[in-house]
């Protein structure tokens, strides 16, 4: 298929994993959308991040995958959702068995997808990426596959899009601020320094005395902390709460959904927290954010940086001695001072 052809074709892109990961696939849905602009473009998530997918201004269509258990099941159920639509291509960022038995039975004639695993065997496209090795950042690896699908359509040198990916109309952050501020009794003139404490994945996080260390070193009469949780985190929140003392504070939790969560991220004026999925929602939205990673080579800050500009992020590693899930050597004396000189 020529570019000019496929520019008015459909395409599948499939991301059905966490929160995280799905953010880091912005960047490729907007390289798709910016060199095929008249392309139909859809995406197979969860039913957890599908309010996100249909907020994409790069998506036409989102689909949701159904998670059926068994991959022969839910692989057969997903391939019933796709064969009416007839994609004439699929892009998968993540390999699966069950999404790429379903692919191959819905007929999709270009099916794209890492060559890795098992999976591969559905897919007449396959990139080698050796993901396990970390090399580069994953949203980096999903632009790879995306490069390799518009090369073969004749795209050479396609174009790139830089954060941020998911925006709001100032009208609604302005309103979605005054309002945090009026509930939460917060100084306009204070800056908004959101925390999560909560786990994503396999990463591990602070523990919640490192996360009174730091933030005692970074508070001021300028910040204002908003200590955010997601369901099920209230109570490690409200504990780093309960352990702040007199220094100004605010606990969040999101409890309406990942869109209002989103707008509240987006008035953040700095966003901390482990490597987990509401880092990366903050990042595409152009929030500043401050990491903290662990040594594990599968969950290094290179492997999940975020997608934000460099001058937007700071990252944070534990020494090279120190044992792959071993956070406490993290030199919070300093983090605290580079996180205070590069985001006053």
């Amino acid at each position: 298929m020529k570019s000019s052809k496929l520019n008015k074709h459909k395409i599948l892109v499939i991301r059905n994993d966490k929160l995280g990961d799905f953010m880091l696939a912005w960047p490729a849905f907007a390289m798709l959308r910016v060199n095929l602009p008249e392309a139909h473009i859809a995406a197979l998530v969860p039913e957890y991040t599908a309010p996100l997918a249909e907020l994409c201004s790069y998506i036409d269509e989102v689909i949701v995958n159904p998670k059926l258990k068994g991959d022969w099941k839910n692989g057969k159920a997903v391939a019933k959702l796709l064969e009416p639509k007839r994609f004439d291509a699929v892009i998968s960022l993540f390999s699966r068995f069950d999404t790429g038995l379903a692919v191959w039975s819905a007929g999709i004639p270009e099916r794209y997808a890492p060559a890795t695993k098992l999976a591969q065997v559905f897919y007449n496209h396959r990139v080698p990426q050796r993901r396990s090795q970390s090399a580069k950042p994953e949203y980096e690896y999903n632009l790879d596959l995306t490069q390799a699908f518009l090369h073969a359509q004749g795209v050479k040198q396609p174009k790139s899009v830089e954060s941020p990916y998911l925006q709001f109309k100032p009208t609604e952050a302005k309103k979605t601020k005054q309002g945090f501020l009026k509930k939460h009794k917060i100084p306009a003139a204070r800056k908004l320094v959101f925390v999560h404490t909560g786990h994503g994945g396999s990463a591990n996080n602070l523990s919640l005395l490192q996360y009174v260390e730091l933030i005692r070193k970074l508070a001021s009469r300028k910040r204002h902390f908003v200590l955010t949780a997601g369901p099920g985190e209230e109570g490690r929140a409200q504990r780093l709460a309960n352990m702040l003392e007199k220094i100004p504070h605010s606990v969040y939790v999101s409890s309406d959904g990942l869109i209002p969560f989103a707008r509240h991220l987006a008035i953040a004026d700095l966003f901390i927290s482990g490597s987990t999925g509401p880092l990366h929602l903050a990042a595409a939205l152009g929030t500043p954010t401050a990491a903290f990673y662990p040594r594990r080579r599968s969950s290094t800050a290179l492997r999940w940086q975020t997608v934000n500009p460099p001058k937007q992020r700071l990252a944070f590693m534990p020494p090279e001695t120190a044992a792959e899930s071993d956070m406490s050597r993290i030199d919070l004396q300093a983090a605290a001072a580079e996180i205070a000189k590069r985001f006053p």
